[in-house]
């Protein structure tokens, strides 16, 4: 009854107004306000601020600061090896097996259309159909800087509206087709792999999604899906390990490879922690 409760809370909840009310608070300089927050959150949490570049909490002027956090140089050490796939985040795994008949597990019992998440356009998703995925959970105490997995070359970014749903496990196992509903950002990268796809998934309370190259996409929240391809000339080209985004409050990354391309890492199960820098898989070919 109790989770029940919380699942229909969030459908009842202006999601947008409370994320958007959340995000101002965050991005404010609020002084003994801010400390409060901050040190009232690593408490709650556990964050380890060891790892931080500035592990004074005192350091940060708003909380968005604070939860963007760079790490200390050599405590994500980088996977060797050109056929070696890094991890992206920090984080858990939620689910990850192959895209078959374009559906994308979500959680026992539900799974969603890997074309919905991709903003509804065939021909990106098309590439990914008998690929393979990850989806990752990022928890409030979590590193939040994304990274890539491989090098890559962005070709195209899509940013698709809708709802911010929480993306924790509980919400996750009850409200179908999540991924595809919640405000998200679609990047799709030309890979030694092939394409590759990182879908930044929005969430409640989820202030902002940023890329390196565009800065934050969201907020504010549009009403239709847009689109950004670029060529030779303006492509973003990125490294393995090399930031590609960040989340101001944490959320979740799907991960889409195209057919025979990678094989991830088999010791990855749902429920897996996952450290960015470490194995996720390796090149097929």
């Amino acid at each position: 009854m109790k989770d029940h409760f919380k699942i229909l809370l969030q459908y009842l909840l202006p999601k947008h107004l409370l994320s958007r009310l959340v995000g101002k608070l965050a991005a404010a300089e609020a002084g003994v306000l801010t400390q409060w927050l901050i040190k009232t959150f690593i408490r709650r949490y556990r964050v380890d601020m060891s790892e931080a570049v500035h592990s004074d909490p005192g350091h940060y002027k708003s909380f968005n600061d604070f939860f963007t956090r760079p790490l200390k140089d050599g405590v994500r050490p980088l996977v060797d090896g050109d056929e070696v796939l890094a991890m992206p985040v920090d984080g858990a795994i939620s689910q990850l097996a192959s895209i078959e008949q374009g559906r994308i597990i979500q959680a026992k019992g539900h799974d969603y259309s890997a074309r919905a998440l991709l903003g509804g356009d065939k021909a990106l998703a098309t590439p990914f159909m008998g690929g393979d995925f990850a989806t990752i959970y990022l928890a409030p105490r979590d590193y939040h800087r994304i990274h890539m997995p491989l090098d890559g070359v962005l070709r195209t970014m899509v940013y698709v509206p809708g709802e911010l749903f929480s993306v924790n496990p509980l919400t996750a196992s009850r409200v179908p087709e999540l991924f595809a509903r919640n405000e998200r950002v679609v990047c799709i990268f030309d890979t030694q792999a092939g394409p590759m796809a990182m879908v930044l998934v929005g969430a409640t309370i989820v202030a902002s999604i940023e890329t390196v190259w565009a800065g934050t996409v969201t907020p504010p929240p549009g009403k239709r899906v847009q689109r950004w391809d670029y060529d030779a000339d303006t492509a973003p080209r990125l490294a393995k390990g090399e930031e590609m985004g960040r989340f101001k409050l944490g959320s979740t990354v799907v991960c889409l490879f195209g057919p025979n391309a990678v094989a991830l890492n088999d010791t990855l199960a749902p429920g897996t922690p996952t450290r960015m820098g470490t194995e996720f898989g390796r090149l097929v070919n």
